[in-house]
């Protein structure tokens, strides 16, 4: 865990509610539903497994027969997810706002800088500019290019699993994957809160939430070779700030920005948010 926006225990509780927890795109996931009891919410928390499932074989890196993993070794990728594509055309805005900060082209680097390979070579793979994509395919235009998707990804997921819990009539939710959405209020009546975490897990600020998302990046919160931080910038500067907290209509969208921040000034971080209505900056340092 790179940082988190830990969703914070109710008091009290009142009426049905239930409680799932798992692991989506490798990290510890959770989610709680008020308005149904743990026994109706069964066949619920089947069908979000299912999906979670389903969405994992579009996204992970550590799934060979993803999407992205099948894009990433043959360099490109015919009729590719709607999810997927999606999730590019998000990027690239983000791209666009931070000045080239967020680039998910920077996977050949990280994976250089993870396990003590050429990091010069892997610099010529890096660049947004080589990503087409459209609904018929998506190609990578360099030799050796990769994408991650992994600092928008969970928020995204994140999403779809509360739009489904929406359809299926539940207002007072919590889902945390990685990033945090929270529908409504908590069992007790009063609002969720989250509290925005360090990498050490230490509570530095609490946000109230309703019908609003949650995303918190901190560079080091995972470390790869020579003290390098995950969080990479392909124009070759190290992070600006060590800890970011976004909040959104979307936890795609905070999720990408929380990872964008992290390699920005604060007047950048200001002209990047502007350009995302309901986006805001909850907590940086």
């Amino acid at each position: 865990i790179s940082a988190a926006a830990l969703a914070l225990p109710s008091a009290a509780v009142a009426g049905d509610t239930a409680r799932w927890a798992g692991y989506a795109l490798g990290a510890q996931a959770s989610m709680t539903l008020v308005g149904i009891s743990p026994i109706h919410a069964r066949p619920v928390f089947a069908r979000l497994e299912a999906e979670i499932a389903r969405l994992e074989r579009v996204f992970s890196l550590y799934r060979d027969d993803s999407a992205l993993m099948r894009l990433n070794r043959t360099g490109g990728l015919q009729a590719p997810p709607p999810e997927l594509l999606e999730v590019l055309t998000l990027a690239d805005a983000l791209h666009a706002a931070s000045g080239g900060a967020f680039d998910p082209s920077v996977q050949p680097l990280w994976q250089a800088l993870a396990t003590g390979g050429d990091a010069e070579a892997a610099r010529a793979a890096v660049g947004w500019d080589g990503v087409r994509f459209d609904a018929g395919g998506v190609r990578l235009l360099r030799p050796g290019m990769a994408l991650t998707l992994n600092g928008i990804a969970q928020g995204y997921i994140t999403d779809r699993i509360a739009a489904l819990l929406r359809a299926q009539g539940l207002r007072d939710v919590l889902v945390d994957i990685g990033e945090v959405v929270a529908l409504g209020r908590k069992p007790d009546g009063t609002p969720w809160q989250a509290g925005i975490a360090t990498p050490a897990r230490d509570i530095v600020h609490l946000v109230t939430l309703r019908d609003r998302a949650l995303a918190t990046s901190a560079p080091m919160g995972t470390v790869l070779g020579d003290g390098q931080g995950h969080i990479l910038d392909p124009r070759g500067h190290g992070p600006r700030n060590t800890l970011v907290s976004v909040s959104a209509p979307r936890a795609a969208l905070a999720d990408g920005l929380s990872t964008a921040l992290c390699l920005l000034g604060r007047d950048a971080v200001e002209k990047a948010i502007s350009r995302f209505d309901g986006a805001a900056v909850e907590y940086i340092a």
